[in-house]
């Protein structure tokens, strides 16, 4: 099991580069991320976008863009098809957003003749590290889904756990997240997560062990769990924090970043290869990390298949 995002970069340049195809790749923090993991033997990209900007921008950060890596496509929504063409035909195995909207790439990630999809749900599965921590955990889904029902919460734990699986934690504990423990039909969110629980315990999530509802002091402090009379493996031992919307999920991110000084990188899961969709506000050092996570996971389906 890693226990450092720089564990995960370091087991990925092993895997060998990866060959990224980028949408909209005329962004500058997406450029300086390629450069950097060029240097350090990643991954390579192959650039779709607006090729005058990409050059501009690549010349800036002193990185050489072969010819025959790189597509002249100043619209987003015809970049995110050209880009998807490059996996869908094996030139590239990895896709990255650049300056486009998660939506638009979304949308051609999801179409049925000429995407990426599977029949899984997309969901943004996000590996981080806390300073007092001794290991990696993720979180989901800050992202895609807005406002997820049973069946899609279901499938966003299952992707989350496969992640898990992927950068070696065999049988993660996942904290199904609420305002607090008690089942109350007015707060729908403890409802959903009692059903998981049962449906975990009775194998229709496997991989894992789920529990919830709970909140969030209880699985990161033993003392918040025996004042509230809570007993659980997940207790000081969290892998997965399943959030119970869009919103919640976000901002615990967000106050992970910038409260608790974290660290992550992340990837969107679900089509037939992880998908690297991350925020404008995402630093290129994210970046790196989420393309070396996405490495993993996608060696890790391989050898699945």
């Amino acid at each position: 099991m890693f226990r450092h995002l720089n564990d995960l970069v370091e087991a990925a340049r092993a895997l060998g580069p990866a060959r990224i195809a980028i949408a909209a790749a005329h962004d500058p923090d997406v450029i300086e991320a390629m450069r950097k993991a060029r240097d350090i033997g990643l991954a390579e990209g192959y650039y779709v976008g607006n090729a005058h900007k990409i050059l501009e921008l690549a010349r800036s950060v002193d990185l050489e863009i072969p010819n025959s890596r790189l597509i002249h496509e100043p619209d987003d929504a015809a970049a995110a098809r050209k880009a998807i063409a490059l996996v869908r035909e094996g030139t590239a195995n990895l896709l990255m957003k650049g300056k486009i909207s998660t939506a638009t790439l979304a949308r051609a990630v999801l179409d049925r003749e000429s995407g990426l999809r599977t029949g899984r749900l997309l969901s943004q599965v996000i590996v981080f590290q806390v300073p007092g921590f001794d290991r990696l955990m993720l979180m989901s889904d800050a992202a895609i889904n807005i406002a997820p029902t049973l069946e899609q919460k279901a499938e966003i734990c299952r992707n989350a756990i496969e992640v898990a699986h992927a950068i070696g934690i065999p049988r993660p504990n996942v904290a199904l997240l609420c305002a607090l423990e008690m089942v109350n039909a007015e707060m729908p969110a403890t409802v959903d997560a009692a059903a998981l629980t049962v449906m975990n315990r009775r194998g229709q999530i496997k991989g894992a062990y789920l529990d919830g509802p709970i909140a969030l002091d209880a699985p990161l402090s033993r003392f918040a769990a025996e004042r509230k009379g809570i007993e659980s493996p997940i207790i000081e031992n969290t892998d997965i924090f399943i959030a119970p919307d869009i919103e919640a999920a976000n901002i615990l991110y967000r106050a992970i970043l910038y409260f608790a000084r974290g660290e992550s990188g992340g990837i969107v899961y679900g089509a037939r290869v992880p998908l690297i969709l991350l925020s404008r506000a995402e630093t290129p050092e994210t970046k790196i990390r989420s393309i070396a996570l996405a490495m993993l996971v996608e060696a890790h389906g391989r050898q699945q298949a």
